[in-house]
């Protein structure tokens, strides 16, 4: 039996782990491990991460300093990480992509490369901790990486419009596809988690300068657009067929996404209150967020499941705000979990992320210091003190959060 298929609601908690670590003039290293200090409090990180009450935790390899030069690995601290997740008794739902590319990799996902070199770092990786580390996501949120990279030149290769999101999508779904096969011929006991963002929509109004005939149908139908390509789902008949040939992918591009179809055995929802909702209105250069509370969650979660037939799994959830604010929807978010599972929705996990506060991703583009952009979104905050040290402060999250999960682990 696999681990997902006893029935039981497990909890996880995740330590924020964007990494793009390309530097420009007005563009800084973003890497939250190094902004967190994770990488000096690793080992207190984890067993903090264990005392909750978690069963797992999604926590993600810093590829860029895993592989510094192409084909050269350094292991060193990353063994000393698996061996204490072992020591901590947590399981690890392995982020191997999180956003970013090694520096070596020039034009980073559009690199012809790129799908070859990251099957070949995360079959690495599975080679060395198969048997330890078992259960895999190939990359996180692709639709966010093609938005950020491909659409909107925020990351690179800092591309823009409908021509550099599909030539994203496609690089990314490949790169997906391949990890997925290499590391399932190096570990046949491997599972997967594919990680997607649940973006919604709200309201009936769209600007008028998309070059495509379907406006806000578009944005809707492009939510699942990566996971569809990866899963072998887009071909003639698929909505964004016509999207896809009139911004460069060719028959034969999507020939072979088909061809060499994976499916995973978990899909992942990403999911949070106070942004994931968002709706367009005029003289505004971006859609504005809207509330959606437990409503948007469970159609999320519904959507994702009815589409791909898998079970789902809450991977990311919380929200910024008060220990009040962040408590309430812990307890609502879980409680209706609960629900949908009474229902005979396959819900297999919950997880708050972050762990601790995480440093927004406009610090990259700031001269700020980085206390300016900590966001308190997790169950511990976090205070530098006079030594300079971002200690890990618990909030009454922490004691809410462990007896939700030792409930969960009891049956109750």
């Amino acid at each position: 039996m696999n681990w997902y298929e006893d029935g039981r609601l497990r909890f996880a908690v995740g330590i924020e782990d964007t990494f793009v670590p390309q530097e420009y003039p007005g563009r800084r290293r973003l890497d939250e491990y190094e902004l967190t200090q994770h990488y000096h409090l690793w080992p207190a990180d984890l067993e903090i991460a264990a005392a909750t009450g978690a069963e797992l935790i999604r926590w993600g390899i810093p590829w860029y300093l895993v592989e510094p030069e192409p084909g050269r690995f350094r292991w060193d601290w990353l063994d000393r990480v698996v061996d204490r997740l072992d020591e901590v008794g947590l399981t690890c739902v392995v982020d191997l992509m999180h956003y970013g590319t090694p520096l070596w990799l020039d034009n980073q996902f559009l690199n012809a490369g790129y799908p070859y070199r990251v099957a070949e770092y995360a079959a690495r990786v599975a080679g060395r901790y198969g048997g330890r580390l078992h259960i895999w996501t190939p990359l996180n949120e692709p639709m966010i990486n093609a938005i950020y990279c491909g659409e909107k030149g925020t990351w690179p290769p800092a591309l823009t419009g409908h021509d550099g999101f599909v030539k994203l999508a496609l690089a990314l779904a490949r790169g997906i596809v391949e990890t997925q096969r290499r590391i399932a011929e190096m570990t046949p006991d491997a599972s997967f988690v594919h990680v997607e963002a649940s973006f919604r929509f709200a309201g009936d109004w769209f600007p008028s300068d998309v070059p495509f005939d379907a406006g806000l149908d578009l944005v809707r139908a492009r939510r699942f657009l990566i996971m569809d390509l990866v899963t072998g789902r887009v071909d003639e008949e698929h909505p964004l067929y016509g999207y896809l040939r009139m911004n460069g992918a060719t028959d034969a591009e999507l020939s072979a996404l088909r061809d060499r179809a994976v499916v995973p055995d978990v899909v992942g929802v990403n999911y949070y209150p106070a942004f994931t909702t968002s709706r367009f209105e005029p003289r505004r250069a971006e859609p504005v967020p809207v509330e959606a509370g437990t409503t948007g969650l469970a159609e999320g979660l519904r959507e994702f499941a009815e589409r791909y037939g898998r079970p789902v799994f809450l991977t990311e959830t919380s929200r910024a705000g008060t220990v009040e604010e962040r408590a309430a929807w812990l307890r609502d978010s879980v409680a209706l979990l609960r629900r949908l599972r009474a229902d005979g929705l396959p819900v297999v996990g919950y997880t708050w992320w972050p762990l601790f506060a995480l440093v927004d991703w406009r610090y990259r583009e700031t001269t700020d210091p980085v206390d300016r952009w900590l966001v308190p979104m997790g169950l511990y905050d976090l205070e530098r003190d006079g030594a300079g040290v971002l200690r890990r402060v618990p909030t009454a999250l922490v004691a809410e959060f462990r007896r939700l999960a030792l409930a969960a682990n009891a049956g109750a």
